[in-house]
C-alpha cells in the first residue's frame, strides 16, 4: 500500500463491488462477515498496520455499499406508476403490450440493419394512450401524462424501403415522439445462453417499445445545447469520415479500416470478422491503449517537428485526447486509455508520473464512480486486466527472452503477457481459444500497429488536403490488408488448433493468474540472479583467496548448501508447475460430469434440438433447430447485414460453453429446415464423427450445403433405419424404430415429405428410456405399433421421457400411441407464441389424460434431464 496506494484502493473497492454484484441477503452478510473477521487476523498474524487494514476494509465495505444503493434504485419508474393501469393488480407484466405514447431525446446512434431501426430514447414524458400499435404519433399530450427520465430501447420496424433515408436522418440529441406498445425484454431461455434482459438492465433500461413505421414518428431538433446534441455532431462526422474511408479504400477493406481508424466495426464482413474472432484478434478493431498511443506519439512527433516546446506540446496532446475519445466512439476501453493518457501526461507535465499501475486504477476508480456497472461490462474488464497483466507480467517475462535481438525483446514479451492475462476472461466470455493465436498476435499486430494504423490515420488526414494524395498514401495499406487477411483465412483454415473451454469458475480464474504470477516470478528471479561460484573461480586461479567474511565456508560445504536449496527449489517449481497444468486439464473437461447420463432439450424456438451426454462422456447432437424465413422476393431490403441464425447464435455457443469438444455423432430426424437449419454451423464449428439420416433428402438448398460440409469435412454419413442400433458405451444403447429399411435401387431418394420418414429411436441410458420422435406423423405412429406386433418389443412401456412429436402438432400423438407409450414425463420443443397454434389442444388433452407430467420450452425454457440408476433429475431454465 505504500508503494501503491491507489492500487489497493482499487482492489478493494472492486472487491466490495463484486461481493455485492454476486451475492446479496444472508449470504452477503456471512461473506462480509468473514472477509471483515480476516482483518484482525492478518493484522495479528501477518503483522500488518492495523491503521492500513482498517482504511481497507473501510473502503471495501464503501464499495459494497455503494453497488448495492446503485442496483438498488435501478428499478423502472414506468413500473412504479403501473397502479394507475391496474390499481388492484399493478405489476410490469400489467403493462406489456399496451399502447403508450413517449416523448424523449435519442441518446444513442441510431442502428439501421434492414428494415429495423434501434436506438436508446431517455424520455421526458409518457402517456397511456389507448391507441393501437403503428397509429401516427400525435403532438397533443393524452391524460394522464407522466413525466420520466427513464431510458426505453426503441425497435421500429420500417413499413417501406423509402422509409430508410428518413431514418438514417436520425441523429443523437433530436426529440422524438413515438406511439407504440411496451414489451420486457427476453430474459435467457438457455443455461448459460445470452440474457438480453440482464445486459439491458445493466445500461439501466427496462422496457422495449417496439413501433412500426418511420413516417409515424414526430422528430425536432434540439432547441438547447445538451451533451447528446455534440455527440450527433460527432455522430454526423464520423460518417463522414467514414465515407472519405470508403473512398480510400476498396470493397471490403473499408469496413476494416473503418473500425481500425475510428471505430466504426459495423461494415465489416461478417466472414473477415470471423477470422479475427476465431484468432482472437478483435481487439484491433476495438480502438484502445495502443491507438491512443499510437495517435499520440504521431501528434507528439508532428508538433516537436515544428518546433513546439516539450511542454506546450503536452498541453496540445491533453486538449487532443478526449477530442479523440469522442470521436472513436466513447467505448469503456478508449475511456480508459483517454483517462490514462490524460493522468500520466498530466502527471509527466508535473513530474510526478511514477507508476503506470497508479494510473490505472486511478482510472478504474474513475469510472466505476462514474457508472459502477462498467464492472461487468466485457471490454472493461478486458481493457483492464490486460493492461495491468502487462504493467505486472513483462517484467517477469523479459527475461525469457533475453535470446532475441534487443527490438523484438519487449515486443514478444508484452505479446505472451497480453495472451496469457486475457485468457481467462476469454474464455469465460467466447469459450474458445485457439492455439495459433499468439503466432497470430506476433505477426499480425505489430504490422497492423506500426504501418496499417498510422498510415491509414495519415491517408485519412491527407484526403481532407486532396483526394488522390491520401489514396495515394493508402495504396501499401492495401496491399498490407490484403496480406492481413490472406494470412488470417490461412491460419483460420488450419484445423486442430481450436480449443472450446467451459466458463471457468471465478476462484479458477483466481488461481490461474495466482499460480501464473508465482511461477514466473521464480523464473524470472533465477533467470537473472548470476551467484558466486566457488568452484569457477578456482578454476581460473588457484590461489583465490577465500571469501572474505566471517563464517564463510569452505567451497564444498557451500556447494553442497546451493544443492540441497536448488532441489527444494526445483522440487517447489515441479510442484508448481503440476498445479498449473492440473488447473487448465480441470478447466478443460466438459460441464457436464462423467458418470452421469445428461439428455439437454435446448430452447431454439420453433424446431429441435436436444444435446444427449452418455455417462462416459460420448456427446450426440440431436436436430439443430432452424430460423425459417418467410421473406418475398421483392422484400430483399428487409434482409439484415448477418442475420439471426439459430445454429450460430444459440446452439454453437451453448456447446462451447458447456465444454463439448468434439460430437460423436449428429442425428438428423428429417430434411425440415426448423431441424437442421442449425447445424451447418456445427458442422463448420465442430469436428463431427458421423452424421446419421433417415435416407433421404430434402429438396433444399440448406440440405444440399449441409451434405457438401459433411461430404468436405470427410464426415462419415449414414442412413439410419429401423432395426438399427447403436451402443456408444455399456450404459447406452440407441435402436432405431423408424422409418422401415426399404430398397434403394438409383442413390439417395428427395422426398418432399419429411415428417412421415423422421428418424424415430429408443435411447435407453443408466436404466431410463427417452423416445425421440422428430416430426413423425399418426401414420407412422400405427406402422411402428405394425411392425410391433408379433415380434420383440420395440417400444419402451412405460418410457420415461417422450419428446412428444412434431411440436405438439394435431397431426401426431395419437390417442393410440399414448396407450401404448404411457410416458411418465413429456417434453415439447415448440416456440413461444408461434404462429402455427403448437402445441394443439387436442394433443395437450390427450398427454393429460394418460397423466403424464408436460415441460414446454415456449413456457419453461431449455429442460434437461439428468440420469443415474434409473432415477431422472429434472430442471428447467424459466420456472
Amino acid at each position: 500500500m505504500e508503494r501503491r496506494p491507489l492500487a489497493a484502493i482499487a482492489c478493494c473497492w472492486i472487491l466490495g463491488n463484486g461481493l455485492s454484484c454476486l451475492y446479496d441477503g444472508i449470504t452477503f452478510w456471512l461473506l462480509w462477515g468473514g472477509i471483515s473477521l480476516m482483518a484482525p487476523l492478518l493484522s495479528t498474524v501477518g503483522r500488518f498496520p492495523w491503521r492500513r487494514l482498517l482504511v481497507l476494509w473501510i473502503l471495501f465495505s464503501l464499495g459494497a455499499a455503494y453497488w448495492a444503493n446503485n442496483d438498488g434504485s435501478n428499478v423502472s419508474a414506468i413500473e412504479a406508476r403501473s397502479k394507475y393501469i391496474s390499481p388492484e393488480n399493478s405489476g410490469m407484466m400489467e403493462l406489456e403490450g399496451i399502447p403508450v405514447q413517449v416523448e424523449g431525446r435519442i441518446v444513442s446512434t441510431v442502428d439501421i440493419d434492414g428494415d429495423r431501426a434501434a436506438f436508446t430514447l431517455r424520455l421526458s414524458g409518457y402517456s397511456f394512450t389507448g391507441e393501437s400499435n403503428g397509429e401516427r404519433a400525435s403532438r397533443e399530450r393524452k391524460e394522464p401524462w407522466h413525466e420520466s427520465k427513464e431510458k426505453v430501447a426503441v425497435q421500429l420496424r420500417l413499413s417501406s424501403q423509402s422509409e430508410l433515408a428518413t431514418a438514417a436522418s436520425w441523429k443523437r440529441g433530436q426529440i422524438f415522439v413515438i406511439g407504440g406498445t411496451l414489451e420486457r425484454p427476453g430474459d435467457a431461455r438457455n443455461f448459460g445462453g445470452f440474457d438480453y434482459r440482464n445486459y439491458l438492465r445493466n445500461q439501466r433500461i427496462h422496457w422495449l417499445l417496439k413501433t412500426k413505421g418511420a413516417s409515424g414518428v414526430i422528430s425536432e431538433s434540439p432547441n438547447h445545447f445538451s451533451f447528446t446534441a455534440v455527440l450527433g455532431k460527432v455522430d454526423s462526422l464520423r460518417d463522414r469520415l467514414g465515407v472519405t474511408v470508403g473512398k480510400l479504400f476498396p470493397g471490403w477493406q473499408a469496413g476494416y479500416m473503418k473500425g481500425l481508424i475510428i471505430g466504426l466495426a459495423d461494415d465489416l464482413e461478417p466472414e473477415k470478422y470471423a477470422q479475427f474472432t476465431n484468432l482472437g484478434l478483435t481487439h484491433i478493431l476495438a480502438i484502445s491503449g495502443s491507438h491512443v498511443a499510437i495517435n499520440v506519439g504521431l501528434l507528439f512527433g508532428l508538433l516537436r517537428l515544428c518546433r513546439i516546446t516539450r511542454e506546450t506540446a503536452i498541453w496540445i496532446v491533453l486538449g487532443f485526447v478526449p477530442v479523440y475519445v469522442l470521436l472513436t466512439g466513447f467505448s469503456p476501453s478508449v475511456i480508459r486509455s483517454g483517462i490514462m493518457t490524460m493522468l500520466g501526461l498530466y502527471l509527466l507535465r508535473r513530474g510526478l508520473l511514477k507508476d503506470g499501475l497508479n494510473v490505472l486504477s486511478a482510472a478504474a476508480l474513475l469510472m466505476l464512480l462514474w457508472d459502477p456497472y462498467y464492472l461487468l461490462n466485457v471490454s472493461f474488464q478486458l481493457s483492464f486486466v490486460v493492461t495491468a497483466g502487462l504493467i505486472v507480467f513483462v517484467p517477469l517475462l523479459s527475461p525469457y527472452f533475453r535470446w532475441l535481438p534487443e527490438r523484438l525483446r519487449g515486443a514478444a514479451a508484452i505479446t505472451v503477457a497480453a495472451q496469457l492475462v486475457s485468457f481467462p476472461v476469454t474464455i469465460y466470455y467466447f469459450n474458445q481459444f485457439s492455439l495459433l493465436s499468439l503466432v497470430a498476435n506476433m505477426v499480425i499486430v505489430p504490422l497492423v500497429s506500426l504501418i496499417a494504423l498510422p498510415v491509414g490515420t495519415a491517408a485519412l488526414l491527407a484526403s481532407g488536403v486532396w483526394l488522390p494524395l491520401g489514396q495515394w498514401i493508402a495504396y501499401p495499406v492495401r496491399l498490407l490488408n490484403s496480406l492481413t487477411f490472406t494470412a488470417t483465412a490461412w491460419l483460420t483454415d488450419r484445423s486442430g488448433f481450436m480449443t472450446y473451454w467451459k466458463s471457468p469458475s471465478l476462484l479458477w480464474i483466481t488461481i490461474f493468474y495466482g499460480l501464473a504470477y508465482w511461477l514466473l516470478r521464480r523464473g524470472a528471479h533465477k533467470t537473472a540472479a548470476q551467484p558466486y561460484s566457488a568452484f569457477s573461480a578456482a578454476s581460473v586461479d588457484d590461489t583465490v583467496p577465500l571469501p572474505p567474511y566471517p563464517g564463510a565456508k569452505l567451497p564444498h560445504v557451500a556447494t553442497l548448501t546451493r544443492l540441497k536449496s536448488s532441489w527444494k527449489q526445483l522440487c517447489l517449481s515441479c510442484i508448481l508447475i503440476a498445479g498449473f497444468a492440473g488447473l487448465l486439464v480441470t478447466g478443460y473437461q466438459p460441464a457436464n460430469a462423467k458418470g452421469v447420463g445428461h439428455v439437454q432439450f435446448i430452447d431454439v424456438g420453433q424446431g429441435d434440438c436436444a444435446l444427449i451426454t452418455t455417462p462416459t462422456g460420448i456427446n450426440i447432437l440431436v436436430d439443430g433447430g432452424g430460423t425459417v424465413s418467410f421473406r418475398k422476393p421483392g422484400d430483399a431490403w428487409r434482409n439484415r447485414k448477418e442475420p439471426f441464425e439459430v445454429g450460430a447464435k444459440t446452439v454453437v455457443p451453448l456447446l462451447k460453453k458447456r465444454g463439448i469438444h468434439r460430437l460423436d455423432a449428429v442425428i438428423l430426424t428429417h430434411g425440415d429446415q426448423d431441424h437442421i437449419g442449425g447445424l451447418q454451423a456445427v458442422v463448420e464449428q465442430f469436428p463431427v464423427e458421423a452424421l446419421l439420416f433417415n435416407g433421404s433428402l430434402a429438396a433444399s438448398a440448406t440440405m444440399n450445403k449441409l451434405m457438401a460440409t459433411a461430404n468436405a469435412g470427410n464426415i462419415p454419413v449414414y442412413a439410419a433405419h429401423q432395426g438399427m442400433k447403436l451402443t456408444p458405451d455399456e450404459a447406452t444403447t440407441i435402436e432405431f424404430l423408424a422409418p422401415p429399411d426399404e430398397p434403394v435401387f438409383s442413390g439417395v431418394p428427395y422426398v418432399e415429405e419429411q415428417n412421415h420418414r423422421s428418424l424415430v429411436f429408443r435411447l435407453e441410458m443408466e436404466g431410463a428410456s427417452f423416445l425421440f420422435t422428430g416430426d413423425m406423423d399418426v401414420s407412422a405412429e400405427r406402422k411402428v405399433l405394425a411392425l410391433e406386433s408379433g415380434k420383440r418389443l420395440l417400444l419402451p412401456s412405460p418410457v420415461d421421457v417422450l419428446k412428444v412429436a412434431h411440436h405438439g402438432s394435431k397431426t401426431s400423438t395419437s390417442a393410440e400411441w399414448l396407450a401404448r407409450l404411457q410416458p411418465k414425463l413429456s417434453i415439447i420443443s415448440v416456440g413461444a407464441s408461434n404462429s402455427y397454434g403448437h402445441p394443439n389442444a387436442g394433443v395437450m388433452e390427450r398427454l393429460e389424460r394418460a397423466e403424464s407430467f408436460i415441460y414446454r420450452t415456449d413456457l419453461q425454457g431449455e429442460i434437461q434431464v439428468k440420469v443415474k440408476s434409473g432415477t431422472l433429475w429434472i430442471r428447467r431454465k424459466l420456472e
